[in-house]
């Protein structure tokens, strides 16, 4: 994606997000990250924007997927973005009112389908069938993290790949999530980055994508393959 289509990209869900929060109970859309996808700091707001830019120039391809999984979606942050590379998007998540707000607001696309998590688990998804699965800052937050690396590993076809990414929970995130403010509590985290990898490691391989930021990472974004 050019930096002009991105900014473009950002500059619509941005504003959407804006218009959401202002209409909403204050704290009700906090876990799936309207703050920071609406911060008014320009410096926090780039770093959280620069994860899905990394994540983006990563799994852009020539070819579209056959179906993309965006397990755990949000706000939906990165849907019209996979609609676009995909014949088929599956967006799933427990919480979709953050989507359902959103979605008044740019609605979805005619290739997207929303599955209820809290009603379909992730194993009574087709298994061996997804291109590509992306699971952004939500296996912090999962209770069964070994079972749910499982299912998912489970749905992708044997070329596929889930893309990763996690904060790192180490000193200088903690420090940035105060200095963002009070939003950021990160109380509904359940584990950060290293353990994320410690039990992806007992399963499969991970790949690097990339670290952000260097020399004290706040964020890693890996890939996982069978």
């Amino acid at each position: 994606m050019k930096p002009s289509d991105f900014n473009t990209y950002k500059t619509r869900y941005r504003t959407a997000i804006r218009n959401v929060l202002a209409e909403v109970e204050k704290g009700r859309l906090d876990e799936a990250a309207f703050p920071a996808y609406s911060h008014p700091n320009p410096l926090i707001n780039w770093l959280f924007w620069q994860r899905l830019r990394k994540v983006m120039d990563y799994i852009q391809r020539p070819t579209p997927y056959e179906k993309i999984l965006d397990f755990g979606c949000g706000s939906g942050v990165m849907l019209p973005y996979l609609a676009s590379l995909s014949s088929h998007v599956t967006a799933m998540d427990l919480d979709l009112l953050p989507l359902q707000l959103v979605q008044k607001k740019i609605p979805l696309a005619a290739n997207i389908e929303v599955v209820d998590a809290s009603q379909t688990q992730v194993k009574a998804l087709p298994q061996n069938t997804y291109d590509l699965i992306i699971a952004l800052d939500v296996l912090e937050h999962v209770h069964d993290l070994p079972g749910t690396l499982t299912d998912l590993l489970a749905l992708l076809k044997p070329e596929g790949q889930l893309i990763v990414s996690v904060p790192t929970e180490n000193i200088l995130y903690q420090i940035g999530r105060k200095l963002a403010g009070s939003e950021y509590s990160g109380a509904y985290h359940e584990r950060g980055a290293s353990e994320i990898k410690k039990e992806v490691q007992k399963i499969a391989t991970i790949h690097p994508i990339a670290t952000l930021y260097r020399p004290l990472a706040l964020f890693e974004i890996f890939s996982i393959k069978k």
